[in-house]
């Protein structure tokens, strides 16, 4: 693409209020981010806030800043892209990358587990990433201290990506800035965030799903009941990926987690044999059924001709029925007495308005600042 397509698909993703999957409704609609930008105003308006698209400006000076540090931008659908994330409706429409990218394209284990983990733990994370990477998969983690740090470290040799919550332009947390530099001279960090955007607790459920993706397994290594680490493990499970743990004793909190994911069904596993049992016995992974391509063809359906206070009147119901909780789109035609693609049409007006969340699987929710 040229290079005033790729600003503006940049600014599509750093737009306020358009995520993911509606990067991807825009583009199938209207073929290139240079239109669909300049169709956000109007499009939002309707919804009942207008919506200013992300200042160019900005957008270079990002793009300059992540330049001059020897990184690259990956735009969805094209070659460079990790096909890893290619089958999931909401992938990031664009990732910001420092080091070796061409690890993005290898298949992939995700190792994950407590910051404040015991030292064996930690001594068996950093065995596993080795051993794993041997065994012929990169090794993905998310960069935080105990667990990921030592998988990072056993995996630099045979290859390792960290998924960051925060912007690749800084190093979190701290502690980790060498081997942040290490990743980036002998793996890769990405993010879908700006590049200097600072650490948030929303941020980390969001990178999970980016973690959970890009991984043919998940392994868990110590993790509370309540924690980030089962979060990565329930994306995992919605994607249909494996998910594995390490058991623990029933008197250790940080072994609680992963005793729950065993008896609810992740597998028992104990050494690097174990987990490359279960990664190389894999069938054929059941991709998600709703993708943003699927959603988009209701646009291309033949609407039917609505006055402005009926358009109006259809908006105000789907709000009045969306909640916290996502639920799926056709649930909500069905209780909205709406067709798929006159509910897509007011979903899309939502959205780009603020008040309405998407999320995988075709579901959507309010978002939390109209509760």
């Amino acid at each position: 693409m040229d290079h005033k397509e790729a600003m503006s698909r940049l600014r599509l993703a750093r737009t306020t209020y358009v995520g993911p999957i509606t990067c991807q409704l825009l583009m199938a609609r209207y073929g290139t981010a240079v239109k669909a930008l300049a169709a956000i105003p109007e499009i939002s308006a309707r919804g009942g806030r207008k919506l200013t698209p992300f200042p160019a400006d900005k957008a270079r000076e990002e793009w300059d800043k992540l330049y001059a540090s020897g990184g690259q931008f990956m735009f969805r659908g094209t070659a460079e892209y990790p096909a890893a994330l290619e089958h999931y409706d909401d992938a990031p429409f664009i990732l910001s990358v420092r080091g070796h990218a061409s690890l993005l394209q290898r298949k992939g284990c995700a190792i994950i587990g407590a910051r404040n983990a015991s030292l064996n733990a930690c001594k068996l994370a950093e065995r596993l990433g080795a051993e794993i990477g041997e065994g012929g998969f990169t090794i993905i983690s998310g960069m935080a201290r105990g667990i990921d740090a030592a998988a990072h470290l056993g995996s630099l040799k045979t290859g390792t990506i960290a998924v960051l919550a925060n912007g690749v332009g800084i190093p979190y947390p701290r502690e980790n800035a060498a081997l942040f530099s290490r990743l980036i001279e002998e793996g890769v960090v990405l993010s879908e965030m700006p590049f200097i955007t600072q650490p948030s607790p929303k941020l980390f459920p969001i990178r999970n799903r980016i973690i959970a993706s890009l991984a043919k397994g998940v392994l868990i290594i110590e993790a509370a009941v309540k924690s980030g680490s089962l979060i990565t493990a329930q994306e995992a499970a919605n994607r249909s990926i494996d998910v594995m743990a390490i058991p623990g004793s029933p008197l250790d909190p940080r072994s609680a987690g992963t005793n729950s994911l065993i008896k609810d069904g992740a597998a028992l596993v104990q050494n690097a044999q174990d987990v490359l049992a279960v990664l190389t016995s894999q069938t054929e992974v059941r991709m998600p059924d709703i993708t943003a391509y699927t959603i988009a063809e209701t646009f291309l359906e033949q609407t039917p001709e609505l006055s402005e206070t009926e358009w109006q009147a259809i908006r105000e119901n789907v709000r009045e029925n969306l909640a916290h909780d996502p639920i799926a789109v056709d649930e909500l035609c069905r209780w909205c007495h709406v067709s798929a693609n006159i509910m897509q049409s007011v979903l899309f007006d939502l959205e780009l308005s603020g008040y309405l969340q998407r999320h995988s699987g075709n579901r959507v929710s309010q978002t939390v600042e109209t509760l």
